[in-house]
């Protein structure tokens, strides 16, 4: 990074912008290649032939090619991504014994494929014009974005590239983007991989059939929905403040999705630019195309929303599903969220039908409740994101639902005083692997962290919000701006300087083992 950084500043003092555009795509390939070097020949195919593609549709508006760039695309994908899991469950449901060699899944590949993608439908329509071959290059291969997104659009970024501040380093967009990119990566470094010592043996106990209890259950999958929070929140922030360094602005991917009181705007918070991709190229189409065809075909209003909501809905969240990993258990997460999706509208259906019925009135009960059922699903669907397996999914939820019975952890014999003989008369059992090496002599210390670090997503500013005053970034969620104290906003101070530097320390400090993302090699 220190040398891209270098390079980057002896390119503007040359001033010419193809030398400096030259050197960023030349440092991101060199970024990709480090993984393994053979599959920088696989983007850099793919780059050529959607830029050739995007060059011959806008100036013939051919379906047909249209049709070819995106037969090419999923065809990319499919082979890397999905030949295995495709030829295992031919096997098993037809008895078969096609053998296909392991397919090594390339880094970013569903990013830089469904970013093209999106370019050459674009192109199509007439919403996206010709562009310089280089700036098409750094647009897909933007080292901070390439391999966990946020997912760009060319009307986003292509408008950069032809702005002269873009190719000139700054001390303003140095402290602001050093400062976010630290604090991204104190979360990465020091919260969320610090966090997996206790998620992980939860998922790994689960998958080769060790009863959970019915704390340890919750315990795991709360554990996992706060690395998978940081782990993600953390990579967000540090291709926002990468990018602020060399001028650019990223959308924005990640909007403290733990605070939605719906399902629907929890996907609007998380992993937002693969939800607008989601809606505009896909949802939209379907649902607009049986829209049309309800009214052609006079349907009632229950036929017409099961064929204009529900089956656009579960439809997309399936292929959502899919694109986050070739497995069972990513579609049912996929259509897990689908259907939590359908009950959401048919809720506010039923609400718009009836405004006058009002069971509870109390606006903060109201929103305590949906608070609650909104994160118990998201919790659901992360049982069956992070498993390796459906059966380890379906030990996992079974117990957080009593299936094991409701035991306590032994750590509590002899400190709980009268109340632990009450509760054995009750039928409780005190075992589980709480207090017997799994999170060491004191696991209460590390419940209070997780239920702490909960607290602290719920109530802090995120990061898109402690920068707000300089907008680094490209604003893709809106929200009611809340009367935080004014030394949370980030401000050019010896105070931020300390904080940088503290974030920083700690973060290298703990970079004592590999630490990958996880959303990682998708």
């Amino acid at each position: 990074m220190p040398i891209v950084i270098l390079g980057f500043f002896i390119c503007q003092k040359i001033k010419n912008q193809s030398i400096s555009i030259l050197w960023l795509i030349s440092s991101s390939l060199f970024f990709y290649g480090w993984w393994n070097t053979k599959y920088l020949i696989l983007i850099i195919i793919s780059v050529l032939t959607n830029f050739a593609l995007g060059l011959i549709i806008e100036r013939t508006r051919s379906k047909v090619f249209l049709i070819l760039g995106l037969l090419f695309n999923i065809a990319l994908i499919g082979y890397f991504k999905y030949a295995n899991f495709f030829v295992d469950n031919i096997n098993l449901f037809i008895g078969a014994n096609i053998h296909l060699n392991k397919v090594i899944l390339p880094l970013a590949i569903s990013f830089f494929t469904f970013q093209q993608i999106a370019y050459l439908v674009d192109t199509y329509r007439g919403q996206a014009k010709q562009y310089q071959f280089l700036h098409y290059c750094l647009f897909v291969t933007f080292f901070p974005q390439l391999i966990a997104g946020p997912i760009v659009q060319h009307k986003e970024m292509m408008p950069q590239f032809k702005l002269g501040r873009f190719y000139s380093l700054r001390a303003k967009n140095l402290a602001i983007g050093v400062s976010i990119f630290a604090i991204g990566l104190f979360k990465k470094i020091v919260i969320a991989d610090g966090i997996s010592v206790y998620a992980t043996p939860m998922f790994d106990a689960a998958e080769i059939n060790v009863q959970l209890t019915f704390f340890e259950a919750w315990f795991g999958t709360l554990a996992y929905s706060m690395q998978l929070y940081f782990d993600f929140s953390g990579y967000s922030d540090m291709a926002i403040g990468l990018a602020q360094i060399f001028g650019l602005k990223l959308p924005v991917n990640f909007f403290s999705p733990y605070k939605a009181l719906n399902i629907a705007d929890f996907w609007r918070r998380w992993h937002i630019t693969l939800s607008r991709l989601i809606r505009e190229y896909l949802w939209d189409p379907i649902s607009l195309s049986l829209t049309r065809l309800g009214f052609k075909y006079r349907l009632s209003s229950v036929s017409f929303f099961l064929l204009a909501t529900i089956v656009p809905t579960l439809f997309t969240f399936f292929w959502v599903g899919l694109w986050h990993g070739a497995g069972w258990n990513f579609i049912i997460f996929g259509l897990l969220h689908g259907s939590f999706i359908v009950i959401f509208n048919l809720w506010t259906k039923i609400k718009q039908n009836y405004p006058r019925v009002k069971i509870i009135k109390n606006r903060h009960v109201v929103n305590s409740i949906a608070w609650i059922i909104t994160f118990v699903s998201v919790l659901i669907g992360w049982v069956f994101f992070r498993a390796e397996s459906f059966t380890g999914a379906k030990n996992i939820v079974l117990a957080m639902f009593g299936y094991n019975h409701i035991t306590l952890s032994p750590y509590l014999l002899g400190k709980i005083g009268p109340l632990e003989e009450v509760l054995l008369q009750k039928g409780f059992k005190f075992e589980g692997m709480f207090g017997n090496g799994v999170l060491g002599n004191e696991p209460f210390t590390a419940i209070q962290m997780i239920l702490f670090l909960l607290v602290s997503c719920l109530v802090l500013p995120n990061c898109q919000q402690i920068f707000s005053k300089y907008k680094p970034y490209i604003s893709t969620y809106h929200e009611a701006v809340f009367a935080y104290p004014k030394w949370f906003f980030w401000r050019p101070t010896i105070k931020w300087i300390i904080l940088t530097v503290f974030f920083f320390m700690m973060a290298l400090l703990s970079l004592n083992k590999e630490s990958e993302f996880l959303y990682f090699q998708f």
